[in-house]
């Protein structure tokens, strides 16, 4: 049995993110979304707001868990019993940054390899950044999320404008 991890900080969730889970769990037997504790950003939602968003976006998914972590990647994947990361590439921006988080992985921990699965075609433009940005603008955000969530996403940026 083959378990993969797909870390990210899912700042909020987008419908990249759930591609990539969902085609993610098609190649492994057991997929692990770690949310993650990320020391350079600071998120709009709380670790378990964003795995409550997960679980509710891919609750029809029966061999993906939601977890969050904190500390080194490669470290969590060893307590998981991990032997695969899963990254998406959005663009060939996104390469240069996740082969050298690749790499540094493999020298922290050989056991476990990195697998990249591009993003498809309508999201590659798609971030979490970018869709708080087109919410707090007013644009319509229903295109780049989950619906099952877009509700409390919105309900945070309007949060978020009265406070400015």
């Amino acid at each position: 049995m083959i378990t993969a991890i797909c870390p990210g900080s899912f700042d909020p969730v987008t419908l990249g993110h759930i591609d990539i889970i969902k085609r993610a769990s098609k190649l492994f037997d057991r997929v692990i979304v770690a949310v993650l504790v990320n020391l350079d950003k600071k998120p709009w939602f709380t670790v378990d707001e964003r795995i409550d968003f997960l679980r509710k976006s891919i609750k029809d998914i029966k061999n993906v868990e939601i977890a969050g972590f904190d500390g080194l990647l490669v470290e969590y994947a060893k307590q998981r019993n991990a032997a695969v990361i899963v990254r998406g590439l959005r663009a060939v921006s996104d390469f240069e940054y996740e082969f050298q988080m690749s790499l540094t992985n493999n020298k922290l921990n050989p056991n476990v390899e990195t697998v990249f699965l591009t993003t498809s075609s309508e999201n590659m433009y798609l971030s979490s950044s970018i869709v708080k940005q087109v919410g707090m603008l007013g644009g319509d955000i229903s295109p780049f999320v989950p619906e099952c969530v877009r509700e409390e996403i919105l309900l945070r940026i309007k949060q978020r404008s009265n406070l400015k």
